[in-house]
């Protein structure tokens, strides 16, 4: 037997393994795959509860370089999920995370992007998970967590397109540290709230729910607090700092260094695996700008976007186990913060490419 057909019988088993264990991810990281993912920010609608602008565009337009090559879209309408969902498969997106919100009335809002989603003809060449934005101090008790939960249950994890790890439906919560302090305020902790929500995704007939922790790389919290509240992963939306802890960037090359800094110590300190946080930018200039100035002038450009993506990269390759080839970008569409991967009409397909160039996709 040659030893070109030993390694492919060998690959085979190794495959056949991981498929028997329901782990998508594991089998990516076995055979040197990537499983990339994007968020995605539905805030592109006229008058929408919690979106950051009643016109949101109207903001935008004042940078010119950020139309999107498909115009001032109407957010969530059938034919822009479409041709979003196109594009992200032909240039190897394998997720979309969709920010989500709930509000203190126990309602969901701002998910007109993910109903179209889930009404698109090709919605099965991407999976979705959802980010759930806990920015409005919420949940409010147990009983609003709980709503909450059985909203997910009952909407979101039934569907085939949504993202699992070992065979659990995936949950990223924007901010471990605010649901912490949040649950304190009605006498609770985040293993309380977390402990229940497993108890009702299991009573539906799910075998549990995966909670990605975002957090920045805070040794506590990445080194004890988060696994022992149930956590199962890491990551992050986005980081703003330089390669100091205390300075924002100033700059890409700063921001990517910070990115850095970050994945390394995850890889030091951390106990989880961690699903590892990329960026295409800053610039929070049409939202009125960041509190440092200078700290908009962290927009990339292709080829310092390609030198991100390669550097992560080459931190999964290096850290198999700890990453299992899994990362996720910001952002697809977030314009106000100067975070998109989106084409556009200034730029094309360039940061795309990047993506597509960087995991090794050929193009479909």
């Amino acid at each position: 037997m040659s030893n070109a057909l030993k390694w492919w019988l060998l690959l085979a088993y190794v495959v056949a393994l991981h498929v028997c264990a329901g782990s998508t991810s594991a089998i990516a990281a076995s055979i040197g795959a990537y499983q990339i993912g994007v968020y995605y920010f539905p805030g592109w609608k006229d008058k929408q509860l919690g979106a950051p602008s009643a016109y949101p565009w109207e903001p935008i337009k004042a940078f010119s370089s950020r139309k999107p090559l498909l115009g001032w879209y109407d957010e969530g309408s059938d034919d822009v999920m479409r041709q979003q969902l196109d594009w992200m498969r032909a240039y190897g997106i394998d997720y979309v995370v969709f920010d989500w919100y709930f509000g203190s009335d126990g309602k969901a809002y701002l998910e007109h992007a993910l109903a179209a989603y889930l009404r698109a003809p090709n919605r099965d060449q991407v999976k979705f998970s959802i980010l759930w934005a806990n920015h409005d101090k919420v949940p409010k008790s147990l009983e609003h967590w709980e709503t909450m939960v059985r909203y997910w249950v009952k909407y979101y994890f039934p569907r085939p397109e949504f993202m699992r790890i070992n065979g659990e439906p995936v949950v990223f919560v924007f901010s471990a540290d605010m649901l912490k302090k949040q649950a304190e305020t009605f006498g609770a902790t985040s293993k309380d709230l977390l402990d229940r929500a497993q108890a009702i995704a299991r009573a539906a007939g799910f075998p549990g729910i995966h909670f990605v922790a975002g957090t920045g790389a805070n040794v506590p919290m990445i080194s004890s607090y988060a696994k022992g509240a149930g956590y199962e992963s890491f990551s992050a939306y986005n980081y703003h700092q330089g390669p100091s802890d205390l300075l924002p960037s100033h700059s890409f090359v700063d921001l990517d260094k910070g990115y850095r800094e970050h994945w390394k110590r995850f890889s030091e300190k951390g106990n989880l695996p961690l699903i590892v946080p990329m960026t295409s930018g800053w610039d929070k200039r049409p939202w009125g700008g960041s509190k440092d100035p200078w700290h908009d002038d962290s927009l990339s450009t292709p080829e310092e976007f390609r030198k991100h993506l390669e550097a992560a990269k080459s931190f999964m390759d290096a850290n198999p186990s700890l990453t299992r080839g899994m990362g996720v970008i910001c952002c697809w569409n977030e314009y106000g913060e100067g975070s998109f991967i989106e084409p556009t009409k200034t730029m094309g397909f360039s940061y795309l490419e990047q993506v597509q160039k960087t995991f090794g996709r050929p193009l479909q």
